[in-house]
């Protein structure tokens, strides 16, 4: 029998309690990508660009692209609108959320052997680069040891979709907290109870990953539990609604992590520069912050509470939800977009440039953050574009505008690498994005008054535009007068947040002159 608490229709959120959606879940995906900062200072500082840095790194990112197809891509995208209407019609939610969770522990508990087995031939198609030199020995060790993550963080994201589906988004936004301080830790243990040698720091980054993941999987079971779906493990079956799922998942899995894809394509391309792997990722962290807290957290809430709008009829409902997700991402992404081109040398020199990461590294990292940046509003608008596709489990569409952005970003990345070296992967990755965001704009409008742009939207927009442009002003001429203090090691921390705080309130000073918005909704947002 079905759990009894399950057994509630939940309404869809209001468009406060939408707003409060997101930034409960902005704020907590905030928490966890400042840990990531202070997480990759240090793998900075302990590694650096070098061959230990690079080998992790890329073992680091096979659970982590695999996830983006199985959890994240494929199973969340099909799985929480499938879900959130059965939810929303009493229909034996929970057995279905128990039917999903044993399928998939059981798929990833065989496709983990298979990668652990076949983690050289994994390896090289990442990134073949490293194959003529010790890279590639060091990835396939540590890629062993941080494979089976895959499978803890996989049934991890479909219990956070349980809960996101029901409205309780703290633990699910909570848990990779929890990835980042294992991390922490296990650099501190590896630093000071070991030898502190590189060898040491990076076998020990191996061994935290799949801890980090059972310590997520822990976190979001318990509160599923608490919400009234405790799922456990049993003999799985296969049931119609799972075919179904798989069906549907199919397609979603490359639409949902297109994103991974064009980024495994520039490791590919990058493993043949040394050190264009590490410079590459940790300009990745940098604009995946603000991707992370506006992006991740709109399509989280999104996406459960257009399916419940869309189930019910409610093309206004949906079409305002769309509207205001819209508005606010672009908000929040246009002026961090402006940031990363503006500051984007301070802030990778007063984040990363210490120990083993130099001068030159900084450099090379920034250029590369300034091109991301270019296309970070795209990567957002994906998130918030892609959930009026899923919700009406059409999941072919996006399917193929990614097979078009993937063959846009291989061709550049390859193209232009033999040109302008490793600089190439991040312009392809961002050209991709954008073309992505023109086929999902384009096809959406095929979808009725739920994907229509409102006046309130296009009224604020441009005005939301002039305001970053005058905050990127403000920022650059200010970085100029501040450099001193920026390059000295005593008070650069302080001049960055300076910095920063400067930023921030001109941005939302100007955008509250030019009624670009009003603060007072994010003040009720905040409260709630």
């Amino acid at each position: 029998m079905p759990n009894k608490k399950v057994r509630i229709r939940r309404q869809p959120l209001k468009p406060i309690s939408l707003i409060a959606g997101f930034l409960t879940v902005g704020l907590w995906t905030l928490l966890s990508r400042v840990l990531g900062f202070v997480r990759d200072i240090m793998i900075a500082s302990y590694l650096g660009a070098g061959p230990f840095a690079e080998a992790f790194l890329v073992a680091f990112s096979l659970p982590n692209m695999f996830r983006r197809f199985f959890a994240e891509g494929a199973f969340n995208m099909a799985f929480v609108p499938m879900f959130s209407k059965k939810l929303e019609a009493d229909d034996s939610a929970h057995d279905f959320a128990q039917d999903a969770f044993v399928g998939m522990a059981f798929i990833l508990t065989i496709f983990t052997v298979i990668g652990i087995i076949a983690m050289p031939a994994l390896v090289w198609l990442m990134a073949s680069g490293f194959a003529e030199d010790e890279r590639f020995a060091l990835a396939v060790d540590y890629g062993r040891l941080a494979f089976p993550y895959i499978l803890f963080i996989s049934l991890a994201a479909l219990l956070s979709g349980v809960l996101n589906a029901t409205g309780r988004f703290v633990a699910a936004a909570a848990a990779p907290v929890l990835l980042n301080i294992i991390f922490v830790i296990a650099m501190l243990l590896g630093a000071f109870r070991g030898d502190g040698s590189e060898s040491t720091i990076g076998t020990a980054l191996a061994y935290a990953v799949p801890l980090a993941g059972i310590a997520q999987l822990a976190l979001v079971w318990w509160a599923a539990k608490r919400a009234g779906f405790p799922l456990t493990l049993k003999r799985p079956r296969m049931t119609p609604e799972l075919k179904r799922l798989a069906i549907i998942a199919a397609p979603a899995a490359l639409a949902g992590g297109v994103v991974q894809i064009n980024l495994l394509v520039g490791r590919q391309v990058a493993s043949f520069f040394d050190g264009a792997v590490a410079w590459l990722s940790y300009a990745d962290r940098l604009y995946q912050l603000p991707l992370g807290v506006v992006g991740i957290a709109i399509g989280v809430v999104l996406l459960p509470d257009l399916s419940r709008r869309l189930s019910a009829n409610d093309t206004d409902g949906g079409r305002d939800a769309f509207n205001r997700a819209v508005e606010l991402s672009l908000a929040l992404t246009i002026p961090a977009a402006v940031a990363l081109l503006t500051i984007a040398v301070p802030l990778v020199s007063v984040l990363f440039e210490r120990g083993a990461f130099t001068s030159d590294d900084t450099a090379s990292t920034a250029l590369a953050v300034m091109i991301y940046g270019l296309g970070l509003p795209a990567f957002v608008l994906q998130k918030s574009l892609q959930p009026l596709f899923f919700a009406r489990e059409d999941t072919r569409s996006p399917f193929h505008y990614a097979v078009v952005a993937m063959i846009i970003n291989a061709v550049i990345a390859v193209g232009l690498s033999y040109f302008i070296g490793y600089i190439a992967a991040a312009i392809a990755t961002t050209l991709a994005g954008w073309a992505m965001v023109v086929m999902l704009w384009r096809g959406s409008r095929k979808m009725g008054e739920a994907s229509q742009l409102d006046a309130r939207f296009k009224t604020r927009i441009w005005r939301i535009i002039l305001a970053s442009a005058l905050m990127g002003l403000i920022l650059w001429t200010l970085s100029a007068a501040m450099l001193p203090f920026l390059l000295a090691p005593s008070i650069r921390y302080l001049a960055l947040a300076i910095l920063i705080t400067v930023g921030i309130a001109s941005y939302f000073s100007i955008g509250q002159m030019l009624r670009a918005f009003h603060l007072a909704e994010f003040k009720r947002a905040l409260r709630r």
